[in-house]
């Protein structure tokens, strides 16, 4: 009988800790940490599609979107800080009940526009140099199977599909890779915009495969982003797949793994 109870306690005490680890592991998620998984390619080469990121919900305090136990509706942002121009920051939609990734481009009483496929940001150019081509394969991405865009063209599945990659400075001193698919594609010459106050301009690092500030909403865009739809700053890959599934471990790609996002 004092072998089976203590058996029975030790089952208690074993299911008592798996509960604790999950309640504390929900909790560090809700208040500092969440996990976001990349489905699209409008952030190549920084992320590709199959990138496992973590987001530090903390970085900018939080805001209705991200609060923990719906508190910031009542109380407003909470802690609250501006993101820093050329931070990767994940966000709720303006108008889509979706989550998007994109990067900080131009903050509240900044001009920025796109000219021939270069960014001014306050009427000044920012400094772009060439570095190299970004190869990838021409083959069904993720678990969407979208296909990648090419800068050669149609080069069949299996082929080599190349982007030519820029190297970025933004005002600040962030530098960043950017890719370019075609010449005077939809976003390469824009209006004039003003980011009004708590307001950010965020961008896309594949410019040509990007619906992001430089659109509006109506066309699927993003328009101009309210820092209140901030959930919070990218700041690592831990886990990177170009498979269908994350079963297929011949598709992992290591080498992106616990990887710093600049």
């Amino acid at each position: 009988m004092a072998r089976a109870a203590k058996k029975e306690e030790g089952i208690v005490d074993t299911i008592k800790t798996v509960i604790y680890a999950l309640l504390i592991a929900g909790v560090f998620r809700t208040l500092f940490f969440q996990p976001f998984w990349i489905p699209s390619g409008s952030m190549k080469d920084t992320l590709l599609v199959g990138d496992y990121i973590v987001i530090n919900k903390m970085a900018y305090g939080y805001s209705a979107v991200s609060c923990p136990f719906s508190l910031c509706p009542i109380t407003g942002r909470l802690f609250g800080s501006l993101p820093k121009r050329g931070d990767v920051v994940v966000f709720r939609h303006p108008a889509a009940n979706e989550d998007l990734i994109k990067r900080v481009i131009g903050l509240p009483g900044d001009t920025v526009q796109m000219k021939d496929g270069l960014l001014y940001i306050n009427g000044t150019p920012v400094q772009v140099q060439p570095d190299g081509t970004f190869t990838e394969t021409y083959a069904p991405q993720g678990p969407q199977g979208d296909l990648p865009r090419c800068q050669n063209g149609a080069v069949g599945e299996g082929g080599a599909c190349d982007k030519a990659r820029f190297l970025e400075t933004l005002p600040g001193g962030v530098t960043h890779d950017i890719l370019n698919i075609e010449d005077n594609g939809p976003g390469d010459n824009t209006p004039l915009y003003t980011v009004p106050p708590g307001n950010l301009f965020v961008m896309g690092d594949n410019r040509d495969n990007s619906a992001d500030s430089r659109f509006p909403v109506t066309v699927q865009g993003v328009g101009m982003l309210p820092v209140a739809n901030l959930i919070g700053k990218a700041e690592m890959i831990i886990f990177s797949s170009a498979g269908r599934s994350l079963f297929y471990v011949w598709t992992w790609r290591a080498d992106r793994f616990f990887k710093w996002i600049n």
